[in-house]
């Protein structure tokens, strides 16, 4: 029998009854080591066992990635797993029990998992799980580290940093494991990420000289790799204090749909706020979190909804004004900024954050019709006349560029979808691809390639976005003629004149 015996994250006390059993069962008992021989996997169990027992130290040929083994690091690890596998099975099959020690729980970032895969198909095999250095951190602190709808990300500090920087903006909880000599990258991305204030440092948790403290006052030379840096839970956690001038304005774009169009940089921006304002719509895409305030209101309010912002950031909050698609496009970064540039908000920082817009969404599902240039006009004429939206159109229509129609259409705006087709069509063949991409992203999506001739009004509301072809654009249909498998793209190459 082999097993995986998980023992803590390093008190001896905080040891399963389960993983004392099978250590006081087992003929052998295995632990991996550097070459210095110390094992804490074996020192964690070392008062139950017997003289009587097998060891099998697993020694570490190598414990940092300098080797000059032939296949570098990496083959000098799977040689070494591959000749301790043997060593233990060799045991297995004399018939006995074999227990390889795991500080923490073995299937968590520990050694014993390289044991498995190689003999777990091949012997009866037990897994005991074990206090995670996780959760004793999280309770060494006494803080708590998940609650309610909080997620929670686990992330090893050997990534690279702009990857641990995307991650610890995008969560709500974090813990960052494998310090060490990584800990200086893990700080930066921490400080990058706008979490090192809430960040804390855990070493050695329940072992002896165990240290806690602020991650932001760790001196680095001192980290050992037995450490984590944890980003405590955000529920009841203190909120800005409401001083003048100390809060802010982000204004995010959500994308076209719910949360798999959103950027790490936004969930991150919008965890931290302590206020969300925006048209109601957009606002019930974002989870709700405790202690956060939201503030909906109708979509024809732009200026009244960025004024609000501004002044609850000058109360000293810190806003999230939460657009759909991109805020800088057709959006709610215009409106914001217009308002900012207000003498009486000249203190107050305003950022915007990218986010997708419904145009390249669209373009995305049906393939790359936006590959060449191409313009973007909004259809609306609530805050500009037809007659430039016309010039516009015709403008761009002579040039040959592709075009991405925005607000095509509404209850009160029933006529200018088929004023913009009739007047391209002076421009373009009747045969010009037209994708009609709805609800790009949501439950009720719809994307469909037409000619030019035949744009149907009547198919066409404010949910709709409509992308024009230009005179090199290509329509295609792929597979049989069922589904609609259709593919528009626009070439690169612009053939000379």
């Amino acid at each position: 029998m082999l097993y995986g015996v998980g023992l803590g994250p390093g008190d001896p006390n905080l040891m399963t009854l389960r993983a004392v059993q099978v250590i006081g069962e087992a003929d052998v008992i295995a632990y991996h080591s550097a070459r210095h021989g110390r094992s804490i996997a074996r020192s964690i169990a070392a008062a139950h066992l017997r003289p009587d027992h097998i060891e099998e130290p697993l020694v570490y040929p190598v414990t940092t990635e300098t080797t000059d083994h032939p296949g570098g690091y990496r083959g000098a690890l799977e040689e070494f797993y591959e000749k301790a596998a043997a060593r233990l099975a060799e045991h297995l099959e004399a018939g006995r029990t074999v227990a390889v020690l795991a500080e923490g729980d073995p299937m968590f970032y520990g050694s014993y998992m390289h044991m498995h895969k190689r003999l777990a198909d091949r012997y009866a095999t037990e897994v005991v799980p074990g206090v995670t250095s996780v959760s004793a951190a999280a309770a060494r602190l006494g803080t708590p580290l998940v609650e309610g709808e909080e997620i929670l990300t686990i992330l090893p500090g050997t990534l690279p940093e702009e990857e641990l920087t995307a991650r610890l903006a995008a969560t709500d909880t974090a813990v960052v494991m494998k310090l060490g000599r990584t800990f200086p990258a893990v700080r930066g991305a921490f400080e990058a990420s706008g979490r090192l204030a809430e960040a804390r440092y855990v070493e050695r948790a329940t072992m002896a000289g165990e240290r806690t403290g602020d991650l932001a006052d760790i001196d680095p030379a001192s980290v050992p790799y037995f450490s984590v840096a944890v980003l405590p839970s955000r529920v009841d956690a203190v909120r800005p204090s409401g001083r003048a001038g100390s809060g802010e304005v982000v204004v995010v774009g959500t994308g076209p749909a719910g949360p798999l169009w959103l950027t790490p940089e936004t969930r991150g921006a919008l965890a931290a706020a302590d206020a969300l304002v925006g048209y109601t719509t957009y606002l019930d895409r974002v989870p709700v979190r405790p202690g956060q305030a939201r503030h909906g209101s109708d979509n024809k309010v732009e200026s009244e909804r960025a004024e609000f912002a501004l002044d609850l950031a000058r109360r000293g909050h810190r806003v999230a004004v939460v657009s759909g698609g991109d805020p800088g496009v057709f959006a709610m970064a215009t409106a914001v900024l217009e308002v900012a540039a207000q003498e009486e908000y000249a203190d107050i920082s305003v950022r915007v954050l990218p986010g997708v817009t419904a145009a390249n969404a669209a373009a995305a599902r049906a393939g790359a019709p936006l590959g060449h240039d191409y313009a973007t006009i909004s259809l609306s004429d609530r805050l500009k006349p037809w007659g430039v939206i016309a010039e516009r159109l015709t403008a761009a229509a002579s040039a040959d560029l592709v075009l991405a129609l925005y607000n095509p259409g509404s209850k009160s705006r029933t006529w200018q979808v088929a004023k913009a087709r009739d007047l391209l069509l002076e421009h373009r063949s009747p045969d010009t691809p037209v994708v009609l991409a709805r609800d790009v992203g949501g439950p009720t999506e719809s994307v469909r390639t037409v000619r030019l001739a035949d744009v149907d009004p009547a198919e066409v509301d404010m949910r709709t976005l409509l992308i024009v072809g230009s005179s090199q654009t290509r329509w295609v249909r792929r597979g049989d003629s069922g589904a609609d498998r259709s593919i528009v793209w626009t070439p690169r190459r612009y053939p000379e004149a």
